[in-house]
């Protein structure tokens, strides 16, 4: 087993030579081929140990635990792939841009698995982690990343990790400990879902379980992380989640993030503060792509609220790193980019916590893989940069958008209109959906009304009707 983290008092900085600890490594794979080479008829009921490069003893974490973890519901979120965002492809890159993240209005940085991807079998893929406590060396050292943490958090960003618990890699060094995975009934080890290039983990290993958990608290410790991003949560059962969240958020002094990229109400029971909006998500794609109305968004909105706990949230995104590599950039699937950004509108404002996936600041027109680097050219459509701007700090500045209750205020199945109430506050938000203009008559208290447009802070004064340009909103307060 790891040896376990206790104990951790005061914070002072206190690293490791990286060297040393490369070298301790590879003489714990050596003895590991050794043990086995020599060995092969030991009683897999006994685990191989593994310990991660770090102290016998921990009694300090590194760096000082950041104090301005947002609220829940005040986050904006920012997914990064590090091999994407930057010309070098790594985690300086990601740090020499943390500004112009910050301008947007973030607070929580998401990075894609930042560990060594598995050879064996592999395809290239972050998420077939061959170790849970080592950086990518082409992503940089634990000191690099340490850096960007430092340097978010003087920017007020707290710093997330993408954490891939269901699977792993078919060459890390977990695979000696066969009974840390799951057989089929010859058996052999599989893979999860169809995915071959990983080894599907069996979570009724205690073993594997604690050896798990502490390799979760070690990025806490050692660097200083805000909490997790949990890849495929829903295939992980509720049981491990319930009590690795709790050890995790058991390390002194410190505040973080769990988010799950599941659906499961009961993720929100095991410690969770998000899950990932995918039925709010389907309705604003089936509004666009299947002419569907837009009460739709609304009754998504109801529906996943009314099942989760106060104070949890869900995921809003009109796109992230599977979408874009898989499928179609937010421009593909939302008819261009005036009808990307009228659907980034509804995820924002109807609700929820809102998400960015690098490049969508800029309206990216290229798919981005996370298999390979695709950098990205930074130097397009800063237009769309400031209205992204904008957006977001018009929801930071309004208690209404981030805490308020929904209220939809028309039938209308082609103009989203609604408002967010919170204590004396109101904002009306509405949004054409299609790319057509659309006359439309004002529902009561619109109607022979004047407000003021937060987007540019000019005067509008409606009469009986309006109208509505192709995907084009407004953002109103009185």
């Amino acid at each position: 087993m790891m040896t376990k983290i206790t104990e951790m008092g005061t914070n002072k900085n206190k690293s490791m030579n990286s060297t040393i600890k490369k070298t301790i490594k590879m003489n714990t794979f050596l003895f590991l081929l050794i043990l086995l080479i020599s060995a092969p008829a030991c009683n897999e009921d006994e685990p191989l140990v593994f310990k991660p490069p770090i102290e016998e003893e921990i009694d300090d974490q590194y760096g000082l635990p950041f104090d301005k973890v947002p609220e829940t519901s005040d986050i904006v979120m920012y997914e990064v792939n590090v091999q994407a965002f930057s010309n070098a492809g790594n985690l300086k890159g990601v740090t020499n841009r943390l500004d112009s993240i910050q301008a947007l209005g973030i607070n929580v940085i998401w990075l894609m698995p930042i560990y060594p991807i598995g050879e064996l079998k592999g395809v290239g893929s972050p998420y077939a982690v061959s170790d849970y406590v080592d950086v990518n060396p082409e992503f940089g050292t634990l000191a690099d990343l340490r850096d960007l943490v430092e340097k978010a958090h003087e920017l007020d960003m707290a710093v997330i990790l993408d954490w891939v618990a269901n699977h792993t890699a078919w060459d890390h060094e977990w695979i000696a400990n066969s009974s840390w995975y799951t057989h089929d009934t010859n058996g052999d080890i599989v893979s999860p879902n169809g995915w071959n290039d990983v080894a599907d983990l069996n979570f009724e290993s205690e073993e594997m379980q604690e050896e798990m958990i502490d390799a979760m608290k070690y990025w806490v410790v050692e660097a200083n992380i805000d909490g997790y991003r949990c890849d495929y949560a829903d295939g992980v059962p509720v049981d491990f989640w319930t009590k690795a969240l709790a050890e995790v958020d058991a390390i002194p002094d410190r505040d973080l993030i769990f988010f799950a990229e599941g659906t499961r109400v009961q993720n929100f029971q095991a410690g969770f503060d998000l899950n990932f909006g995918w039925n709010f998500y389907s309705a604003v794609k089936d509004v666009y792509e299947k002419n569907n109305a837009v009460s739709k968004i609304y009754s998504a909105h109801v529906d996943d609220y009314k099942s989760i706990p106060e104070g949890a949230q869900m995921l809003h995104f009109i796109d992230n790193h599977d979408f874009n590599a898989w499928e179609n950039t937010p421009q593909g699937f939302f008819d261009g980019d005036r009808g990307a950004m009228a659907a980034f509108v509804l995820s924002a404002y109807v609700g929820g916590v809102p998400l960015l996936y690098n490049g969508q600041e800029i309206a990216y027109p290229n798919q981005i893989s996370f298999f390979y680097k695709t950098p990205i050219d930074w130097s397009i459509n800063p237009e769309v940069t400031m209205e992204y701007k904008k957006i977001l700090g018009i929801r930071k500045a309004s208690e209404a958008v981030r805490k308020g209750s929904l209220v939809p205020l028309t039938g209308s199945n082609d103009i989203a209109v609604f408002k967010r109430v919170f204590d004396d506050e109101e904002v009306i938000v509405l949004v054409n959906v299609r790319n057509k203009s659309i006359d439309f008559e004002l529902p009561d208290g619109l109607a022979q009304s004047s407000w003021m447009n937060q987007m540019n802070q000019t005067e509008i004064n409606f009469e009986s009707s309006f109208t509505f340009e192709p995907y084009s909103y407004y953002i109103l307060k009185n």
